[in-house]
Parts: structure tokens; C-alpha cells; sequence
């Protein structure tokens, strides 16, 4: 039962809870505190999927998934009532958690099960879901008093949700998120998972960029999502409604280049069997996403820059002079002052690209976030195969937190991507377990230390001394099988990255990280 004195510490709980910055953790531990469980989730409803917001008693890279309700029954049930919802002992409605409970990984037993459908005002905000290893526990509990901590609870996240939105402080950004909401969840690969602090600071770039219709350079390893922040800028912006428009400049050859950008006209040159509209004219309006910028040849950042600067193009073949109006986002992954510095680029192009620069941060630097990707990719190749859960081990999630990822998220991508595929043939009562096993390239990283565990201790025996430790020996051993690699390589830096198995540029780069002496590169 619950008594009116438990409702009212809940509710002062709750009126504390909404002017702190962790609100919705705060908001499940009070719900936690009056009605006894062993999980508890606060899933935000966006659309037809639900969001984690908070979550207590389940595994970290819960946080990540999206949940499509249609795909759920038991989410359907919840979703479709306006009372909480307890479901029967011995319940066959498969479980959306099932395999993510902690200490439970091989599957749920019989237990208690609970949703509580959170509206105001007839307008559903989210749900709040409960479970209990004791099968039976939330019968006795009233129903009218359930109904008010469903109540107090959806005025407590209306009011968290407002003020997260005031905190943003640009009504623009407000707009985008009506606007793009359809967009964004159908389109899952275009959200940017993260809670970082390196995350949320180029978010906060991002948002205050959008608007500005400033030039924006976007600088990053090979790997760590530049386009999807391009595409980012570019649907915040006052041109979401006119096309984003991609070049690669590392995949157009040198003698068309100026063709693929400005259009030509039929016989200006051999092969030029019919007119031809180049990018910046399709853009018109719109943006013109620039990617590899660094790999633009010199002769052809001249006619780039003029472009850019009168904002007028001249199609080849043609006399005629065409104006138009574009934004430009370009991406490099190379250091484009030191490109500068060597003559290799443009001075005075380099400028015009980077009025305003952007760093997207590489994987590694992303504190917390690998198992939030890593939960966020596995919901999607549950879809993609057709399975019915998709989970990592705890051995499993230590490696990812564990590697460097020198390939960023895609490599992380790529792994799960290959996991899933070798996890489904050990698929037990529905659910795909991803092991170490799986993990192809990890177990490669990690197969030549003398005991793996020492980079992979059990989460619950970590702390600050021992994460600390952790890098130390990853980077130790980086720099050793670099050092190793580049003297059986007799000092060619494109050999030692194929025998790596890594890109060179990358190879590169975290060599000079690591403080390894890199002038003397050939290839």
C-alpha cells in the first residue's frame, strides 16, 4: 500500500526535483522511493518511439535505444491506456528490457511488471516502467493512489521539460525540434548520440552557428561523424527548406572539377555530350557541403575561392555569369594550417572556409559515450536483421569501453554491425548476446597483451586510480606496437598501418598523440 504520507514526501521530492540539473534522475528516485522496484525508466514519447530520459537498475547502454512502440506489445498496452498498467504474473507478452536487467543476463524470470502512462492536460508526455524480481508485488498497490503518482509525476516532467527548453534560451531551437521531430525519428541515423561534455559543447556550437548563415569548417578524424554534423547545421539552419547539397572533393578527378562545381554547357569539352548543372547552382538557396576539402587541388581553389567570394559562377563553356546563393559547410579530417603553412592550400581560402570552426571530437575523447552508441546501434540492427533483442554482455561492453577506436563511430558501427551478425547463430529465447568473441578487431587489439583483463577489469571494482591506470597501459601498449611496427616497416608509414590493420592518416595522428616522432615519415 501506499499511504498518504509516502504521496507526500513523493511530492516534495518532485517540487526539489525541477530546479535541479539532474531533474529526471531525481524524478525516478523519488518514484523509486514510493513504490518499491528493482528498475525503474522514464522514457520520453517523441512521435511513435519512446526515449530514455533516466533510467535506475537496468544496463548503461539502455540510454541509447530507441524504442519504437509498435515493435513493443507491452509498450503498445501502456501507450494505448490512461491508467497504469500492471501486467499478470507469468505475462508471455515479451519483455522490452529482457536481457538489459542488471545481474539478469541471460533473460528475465517470472516477475512483476508496471507502466504508468504520464499526460497533461490529454497530451502524452512519456511513460515511467517498473519491474520487480518479486512476481506479484505491485497487485496489493491502490489504484486511485497509483493514478496520483502518475499525476504528479507527468506535472513533474512537464515542468523538467520546460525548463530544459527555457535553458536553451533560442526560440529557434524550438522550432527545429517541432519541425524536424517526423524527420529525426524516422531517420535514425541522422541523431546525434551523446551526453558528453565534449558532446554538449558542440551541440552548443552547433545551435548557436545554425542561425548565422556563417561559412563553417568542420575539422575532425577520419570516422567521427563531420557529415552528420553538417547535415546537423544545415536542418537547424533558415535553409532547412532548400537542399543540402554533397560534394566529395577527394573523389572528383582534377580535370572536371570545375565542371562538377559550376555546370557546363554541351561541347565545351570532349565528352561534353550534353549540358550539365554543377553543384553550386542545384544549392541555390540552400548549402553547399564541401567534404575532403583539404584534398582540393591548389589550381582549383582559385576558381573555389572567386566562387565563394562574389558569390557568382561561370559554367564552363559558357559566357554567361550566374549568381547565386549558397552556404558553405565544408569538412576536412587533415590539419588545414599546417596545410597552409606548407603551401599545400590556400591562405586566403582557408579563411573564407573557417569563419567559423568547428572540432568534432573523436570517440575517445567522449566520456560515457561508446556504450550509448553502442545501444543506440544495436537497436538499429535489431531492426535491420529482424531479431527480437539485441544485447551486449558486461565482458562485452568492458572491451568497448576499453579500446583507443582509432576509426571513431564508424568503426564502432562496422564492429557491432559484424558482432550482431556472428551473435545470431547463439540466439537463446530471442535474444542476441553479443560477446568478446564477436568483437572482430577487438580481440585482435587486445588478444597479444599477456592478460586481457588487465585492460578489462569488472565495472564493479573501477574507480578514478584504476581508469587512470587503464589508459596508461592502452597507450602503453599503442605506442609499443606503433614503435613495432614502423621498425619492421623499415620507417614506411603506409606499410605499418596495413600491417596495423588502421588508416595512415590515422595511424599518423595517433602517433603524434602518443609523442612518437613522426618527421620522418615516408610512404
Amino acid at each position: 500500500m501506499i499511504s498518504s504520507d509516502t504521496l507526500l514526501r513523493f511530492a516534495l521530492d518532485l517540487a526539489s526535483a525541477v530546479t535541479l540539473e539532474d531533474r529526471f534522475e531525481r524524478l525516478i528516485r523519488a518514484i523509486r522511493a514510493t513504490v518499491d522496484c528493482d528498475a525503474v525508466v522514464l522514457l520520453e514519447r517523441k512521435g511513435e518511439q519512446l526515449l530514455p530520459l533516466a533510467q535506475q537498475g537496468l544496463m548503461d547502454d539502455v540510454m541509447g535505444r530507441r524504442f519504437n512502440i509498435d515493435e513493443h506489445p507491452r509498450f503498445t498496452e501502456i501507450c494505448g491506456a490512461y491508467h497504469p498498467v500492471r501486467f499478470p504474473t507469468g505475462c508471455t507478452l515479451p519483455d522490452p528490457y529482457d536481457g538489459m536487467v542488471s545481474g539478469f543476463d541471460d533473460g528475465l524470470p517470472v516477475h512483476a511488471c508496471m507502466g504508468i502512462p504520464l499526460y497533461v492536460q490529454g497530451n502524452m508526455l512519456g511513460v515511467v516502467t517498473l519491474d520487480s524480481m518479486t512476481p506479484g508485488v505491485f497487485d496489493s498497490l491502490d489504484s486511485r493512489a497509483l493514478d496520483i503518482v502518475g499525476t504528479m509525476a507527468a506535472m513533474s516532467l512537464n515542468t523538467a521539460m520546460l525548463l530544459a527548453r527555457l535553458e536553451q534560451k533560442s526560440k529557434h531551437a524550438q522550432e527545429l525540434l517541432v519541425e524536424l521531430s517526423e524527420e529525426a525519428l524516422n531517420k535514425e541515423a541522422t541523431e546525434m548520440v551523446g551526453q558528453s561534455q565534449a558532446m554538449q559543447t558542440l551541440k552548443q556550437h552547433l545551435e548557436l552557428v545554425a542561425p548565422a548563415d556563417l561559412a563553417v569548417l568542420i575539422e575532425g578524424e577520419t570516422g567521427v561523424g563531420k557529415e552528420l554534423v553538417a547535415r546537423t547545421l544545415h536542418r537547424s539552419s533558415k535553409r532547412a527548406q532548400a537542399p543540402m547539397v554533397y560534394v566529395n572533393c577527394a573523389a572528383i578527378p582534377e580535370n572536371l572539377i570545375e565542371s562538377e562545381l559550376f555546370g557546363h554547357v554541351k561541347g565545351a569539352f570532349t565528352g561534353a555530350d550534353r549540358d550539365r548543372v554543377g553543384k553550386f547552382t542545384l544549392a541555390h538557396g540552400g548549402t553547399l557541403f564541401l567534404d575532403e576539402i583539404g584534398e582540393l587541388p591548389l589550381e582549383a581553389q582559385g576558381s573555389l575561392l572567386r566562387a565563394i567570394q562574389n558569390q557568382e559562377i561561370q559554367a564552363v563553356g559558357k559566357d554567361k555569369i550566374e549568381y547565386v546563393d549558397v552556404r558553405i559547410i565544408a569538412a576536412t579530417n587533415r590539419d588545414l594550417k599546417l596545410e597552409v603553412a606548407e603551401k599545400r592550400f590556400r591562405a586566403d581560402l582557408y579563411h573564407r572556409l573557417s569563419v567559423f570552426p568547428i572540432a568534432v571530437p573523436p570517440l575517445r575523447e567522449r566520456n560515457g559515450d561508446v556504450l550509448l552508441l553502442a545501444g543506440f546501434f544495436a537497436e538499429q540492427l535489431r531492426r535491420k536483421f529482424g531479431l527480437q533483442q539485441v544485447t551486449l554482455s558486461p565482458q562485452a561492453s568492458d572491451w568497448l569501453k576499453a579500446y583507443s577506436w582509432p576509426g571513431n563511430v564508424r568503426e564502432l558501427e562496422h564492429v557491432l554491425s559484424r558482432a550482431t551478425l556472428l551473435a545470431k547463430s547463439n540466439t537463446n529465447q530471442g535474444i542476441t548476446r553479443i560477446e568478446p568473441m564477436h568483437l572482430t578487431g577487438l580481440v585482435d587489439a587486445f588478444s597479444s597483451q599477456e592478460t586481457p583483463e588487465r585492460v578489462l577489469p569488472s565495472p564493479v571494482h573501477l574507480d578514478t586510480a584504476e581508469i587512470q591506470d587503464l589508459k596508461l597501459a592502452t597507450e602503453d601498449f599503442q605506442r609499443r606496437a606503433i614503435e613495432q611496427a614502423l621498425d619492421q616497416a623499415h620507417l614506411n608509414w603506409a606499410q605499418a598501418a596495413r600491417s596495423l590493420g588502421i588508416d595512415r592518416a590515422n595511424l599518423v595522428r595517433l602517433a603524434k598523440r602518443l609523442g612518437i616522432e613522426v618527421t620522418k615519415q615516408r610512404s
